[in-house]
């Protein structure tokens, strides 16, 4: 028979395994990364930075378009590997990759390239936080957590189109979606595919703008009353299985209390 400190050990086994595996998993990407960058300058050099602003991103897009046609898929994973890890850790910034990706791939690629990473990096912050976040999350921010389990209960059969519905409005912020999910039992391919999809209108948007990004003068021009609008309307869309849900509840309510 197990005693129960074994248990705790195993429990404590299992999650440094998983924070290894993960850690293992970025820094060889990284790693790779690092080894497949092809010569540069030492100009060039300078603007191989994170975009904080639209300047760097400018000079940066104007970089890797020079090596995309010779180096097509390291441009690809360098993106792919500094926006997964952006979002695994709830780094800003990832909105100046968006941006570049429709600069830099024809459009299906580079939309199909962000929900990817969003929905992968997403992931492993869930991961992260389903190993040794849970002591942590609830004892800084209960009342949120339990405020947040309660919708989540509300709505559980249509959970899927309720996490791309917070994946498009900016009710929750993304790094809370990200830690809290695991700890109010969002089922983890339910969250991924949420994020997947539910990324998706916002991504539509920057990819867009990044086709003008020579153009742009600042992140906020890319938010028109177009964008807003397809933006309200993909919200209102993931909301119509929900409201049908909730429909199909008070009805039912209605006929028993008929009945009674």
């Amino acid at each position: 028979m197990m005693r129960i400190g074994e248990g705790r050990e195993e429990v404590v086994d299992r999650k440094i395994l998983g924070i290894g595996g993960i850690i293992l998993c970025l820094v060889g990407m990284a790693t790779l990364l690092y080894a497949l960058i092809p010569e540069l300058k030492p100009d060039e050099r300078a603007d191989l930075v994170l975009p904080r602003n639209v300047d760097q991103a400018k000079r940066l897009g104007i970089l890797l378009s020079k090596y995309k046609d010779e180096h097509f898929y390291t441009v690809i994973f360098g993106i792919a590997t500094v926006y997964i890890m952006l979002q695994s850790f709830a780094i800003p910034g990832s909105i100046f990759l968006s941006i570049l990706s429709g600069y830099l791939f024809p459009f299906p690629i580079a939309l199909l390239l962000v929900c990817t990473c969003s929905a992968c990096g997403a992931q492993v912050c869930y991961f992260l936080s389903h190993l040794l976040g849970r002591q942590l999350i609830m004892t800084y921010i209960p009342e949120r957590v339990q405020k947040w389990q309660n919708e989540i209960a509300s709505v559980d059969k249509y959970l899927f189109f309720y996490m791309v519905f917070l994946r498009v409005t900016p009710l929750l912020p993304n790094w809370f979606i990200n830690i809290a999910s695991p700890i109010v039992d969002v089922p983890a391919s339910v969250f991924f595919f949420g994020t997947f999809f539910g990324v998706a209108p916002p991504s539509f948007i920057f990819i867009q703008a990044g086709t003008t990004l020579q153009m742009m003068t600042s992140t906020g021009v890319v938010w028109s009353y177009s964008a807003i609008s397809m933006m309200v309307f993909s919200a209102f869309v993931s909301l119509l299985p929900i409201c049908y849900q909730q429909y199909c509840r008070l009805t039912a309510r209605k006929q028993n209390a008929k009945i009674l």
